[in-house]
């Protein structure tokens, strides 16, 4: 493949593909595939996704816009009208809710079908009375956390893998049309097989990641896994995951200060305690694996430090959404990755204001961790965010969306910095073929322009997988 007029920097330039690998840029005679001097760039990656489940949400019910449990009734009433079987919906934030959703007000709308709708944290689930008896919550009032609503999740997904399987593909295509080349996907299963089944079945849109939770760790080392392992061109082997707190909107992620109103647990939620953490992340150095932590509150990304300290590994904190000032400089000292999801910001800035109240100005610090030498990999956490790099750019520039005014500017980043937590690898000889080429200048743009940023072509391991030119 040779890509003719590409613009890469200041230049206008040939760059010729063979084999998977760019082997030579410059000025090359032209000839082959004319980019008329769009801007070429390395492919984009989404270090946090749960594809699966990204897949699947795609055809729920969307309740973004509800005010309410009553505005979200009514959203699911009108949906039910038009649908057969169980009624699943999605993104809900009941944080800032002048009610309470009760099993009560969906059996109001929807009393003889199953009624669940996930929460946008993926961190709660809504359910009718229906629903609470076919799961067996039936003592619950409608609202299940943490590991009760996970195992809701889990068993709505079960859906026939030829189903399931074409919701992916569709899925990736779409990731595709976004200059995306790679995800690690951290679905909440056991995951390696999936993948293998689908590259098997022909799966090529993407690189993939797979990673590992604790209840499958030993069969990970018990089959030889390691993190990096390539299993094919295209599936290797991810982190290991474990979950040590919950989130923001359902008030579980483990923080210093407590919640506002919150009795039950006022602090959060800690999963996972210190000691039990350090075992896990001792197993998972060695046996190969790279620890991945999930932390959101300030207190659990200090434990998760600590631990990581103690064990003496490198590894990742996912989120990493609000920390203490003192702790930033230790993600460089110990060598942990902070994988953040930056269009969480715009999510939850009023959630924030209100639960973490006189904190927010340390709530996803990204300059601030840059400036402290912090490595930053940038991710969505579909389906929490859009599975699309370009909202994450732009949450990251510009913190802001719409015609709201920027939240906290102060940790705004700049977009090289941004396009380089958002990808693996140069547009340089020797590289891996895996670029995209988008219309505008990013490095002009206005972070609403980068948030719709026109993608003309990607091209993974020198195959185009997007054509829009």
């Amino acid at each position: 493949m040779l890509l003719s007029e590409a613009r890469l920097g200041d230049c206008v330039v040939d760059v010729r593909i063979e084999g998977g690998v760019i082997r030579e840029i410059g000025d090359l005679g032209g000839g082959g595939v004319p980019l008329g001097g769009r801007w070429l760039l390395p492919g984009l990656w989404d270090e946090h996704v749960h594809l699966t489940q990204w897949a699947a949400s795609r055809r729920r019910i969307d309740l973004s816009a509800a005010a309410s449990a009553a505005d979200a009734a009514r959203l699911v009433a009108d949906a039910a009208a038009t649908s057969a079987g169980t009624v699943v919906g999605r993104d809900f934030r009941d944080a800032l809710w002048p009610d309470r959703p009760t099993a009560a007000v969906l059996d109001a709308v929807v009393a003889d079908r199953d009624v669940v709708l996930v929460s946008a944290d993926l961190h709660s689930c809504w359910l009718n009375s229906r629903a609470l008896a076919r799961f067996g919550h039936t003592g619950s009032d409608g609202l299940l956390r943490e590991e009760d609503c996970f195992s809701v999740v889990r068993r709505l997904d079960e859906v026939p893998v030829e189903e399931s399987d074409a919701w992916v593909a569709d899925a990736a295509a779409a990731a595709a049309a976004r200059g995306v080349v790679g995800v690690v996907d951290l679905e909440m299963a056991w995951n390696i097989d999936v993948w293998l089944r689908r590259r098997d079945a022909g799966f090529a849109a993407l690189r993939v990641d797979v990673g590992v939770y604790p209840p499958h760790l030993q069969l990970a080392g018990d089959r030889g896994l390691r993190t990096g392992l390539p299993l094919d061109e295209l599936i290797t082997v991810g982190p290991a995951k474990i979950i040590t707190d919950g989130s923001l909107n359902t008030r579980t992620a483990y923080c210093v200060h407590p919640y506002p109103g919150e009795t039950e647990h006022p602090y959060g939620l800690l999963t996972v305690p210190p000691d039990e953490l350090e075992r896990w992340l001792r197993a998972a150095h060695e046996m190969g694996m790279t620890p991945a932590v999930h932390a959101i509150g300030d207190e659990a990304n200090r434990l998760a430090l600590d631990a990581f300290q103690t064990v003496g590994c490198p590894g990742r904190i996912e989120h990493a959404q609000l920390l203490r000032w003192e702790d930033l400089s230790r993600f460089r000292e110990l060598g942990v990755v902070a994988s953040v999801q930056p269009e969480h910001a715009m999510d939850d800035r009023d959630v924030a204001e209100r639960h973490w109240a006189g904190r927010t100005d340390r709530a996803f610090p990204l300059r601030s961790l840059l400036e402290s030498g912090v490595e930053l990999r940038f991710g969505s956490d579909a389906p929490v965010a859009p599975l699309d790099p370009w909202v994450t750019i732009a949450a990251a520039v510009g913190r802001t969306r719409g015609d709201r005014a920027p939240w906290h500017p102060e940790q705004t980043i700049g977009v090289s910095d941004a396009l380089a937590a958002s990808a693996r690898t140069r547009v340089e000889v020797g590289q891996p073929a895996d670029v995209c080429v988008v219309e505008r200048d990013p490095w002009a743009a206005s972070p609403e322009e980068l948030r719709t940023m026109p993608v003309a072509l990607t091209v993974l391991a020198g195959r185009v997988t997007h054509d829009a030119l």
